[in-house]
């Protein structure tokens, strides 16, 4: 398949590629385009322009600044994945990324994009729902800040509008005493997951004083597992608690059956997934306190 007809500019600055959005409400940005590309080859996305980012350097690079890692839009996955001092920050990270497709679409592919993109069962935006995480949306005259939990409505659908572009992403540093892990079920490494889930836990006395739970892959958009946390909350991230959390997990997988897997199948992944997750948070959190 190849693509719709569609025009190309390569804007210097964010407030050109803002005006070419305004002008153009069928335009689309174009980030690394390791998930635009192709949809638009499938005719998924039939943008009438692609507003390339990549000469953009105001939306590249990150850094740590406190308790808050700052990643611009144009970041490239990779990049982010290797750096010492994000992994320093927030080991999550890294360990996430690890687990997104392969390393040649990690050095093409950027943070914002993929976020942006928002599809269900990507691995960064569930990241960003599991540490509270925010994004930063600008028009022309002003931007706004969006917590991910807002951000993300629908499958490849965020609150985004269409004169507004994704510029910056904000993960939170991992707090103190607490351990985290990223797990995810895919036919081969590097595929779409089946099902994935990702976990951060404080522990306090050996309890759960505090508890971060979102799953990507099993509904229809990156979903936080409220109800799971509820029942880790207070006790110890083991034996009956433990139970709860995993048994409340599968509610939340709604996704309909498909050539991948049934609802039911990924009912069960989500439940074994917050199993290991937590366990394996919760080891991270006994050793970094």
């Amino acid at each position: 398949m190849k693509p719709a007809l569609f025009a190309y500019v390569a804007p210097q600055s964010v407030e050109e590629a803002l005006e070419l959005l305004a002008s153009d409400e069928m335009a689309r940005p174009l980030a690394g385009g390791q998930s635009l590309i192709p949809t638009m080859n499938f005719r998924i996305a039939a943008p009438s322009a692609l507003v390339d980012l990549r000469r953009i350097g105001a939306l590249n690079g990150h850094a740590v600044e406190g308790d808050v890692i700052r990643v611009g839009a144009m970041t490239r996955q990779r990049d982010l994945e290797r750096d010492e001092a994000v992994q320093r920050a927030n080991p999550l990270i890294a360990e996430v990324l690890g687990n997104v497709a392969h390393i040649v679409i990690r050095n093409r592919g950027t943070v914002g994009g993929s976020i942006a993109h928002a599809d269900a069962a990507a691995e960064l935006p569930c990241m960003l729902v599991a540490t509270g995480g925010t994004v930063v949306a600008r028009r022309a005259g002003g931007e706004r800040t969006i917590a991910a939990e807002d951000f993300f409505l629908f499958h490849m659908t965020t609150a985004l509008e269409a004169v507004e572009l994704l510029t910056e992403v904000r993960i939170p540093a991992l707090p103190p005493h607490t351990g985290y892990a990223f797990q995810e079920v895919a036919r081969r490494h590097g595929d779409y997951a089946l099902a994935g889930v990702c976990a951060l836990v404080t522990l306090k006395d050996g309890v759960c004083s505090a508890v971060r739970l979102a799953a990507c892959g099993v509904a229809s958009k990156p979903t936080r597992l409220a109800e799971a946390e509820a029942a880790l909350l207070g006790a110890p991230p083991e034996g009956e608690a433990l139970a709860r959390a995993a048994e409340a997990a599968r509610d939340y997988a709604t996704a309909a059956d498909d050539r991948q897997a049934s609802t039911d199948y990924r009912r069960d992944l989500a439940s074994a997934l917050v199993r290991r997750t937590v366990t394996k948070a919760a080891d991270r959190a006994r050793e970094r306190a």
